[in-house]
């Protein structure tokens, strides 16, 4: 499992919101699916609103994700 940092748009109506989460995860297949999900039922967005910029991994120690750092606490 890696931590991974995903930067992208999604639509909130009629205007464009940017976006910047840390996840962990596998690989980017299920980070892509991670974010779709995500914002498709906390905040209603279908799949074709939801933009993707880039995916980068990033080391656990630089995000304050709380995900990230309960994962990676022990290691």
């Amino acid at each position: 499992m890696q931590a991974y940092r995903i930067d992208g748009v999604v639509r909130q109506g009629k205007t464009n919101q940017d976006f910047c989460i840390d996840l962990v995860a596998e690989n980017e297949d299920q980070v892509r699916e991670k974010v779709y999900s995500h914002f498709g039922s906390r905040h209603g967005a279908k799949r074709r609103y939801i933009t993707i910029n880039s995916i980068s991994i990033i080391d656990p120690s630089e995000s304050s994700a709380s995900v990230v750092v309960s994962h990676f606490r022990d290691k």
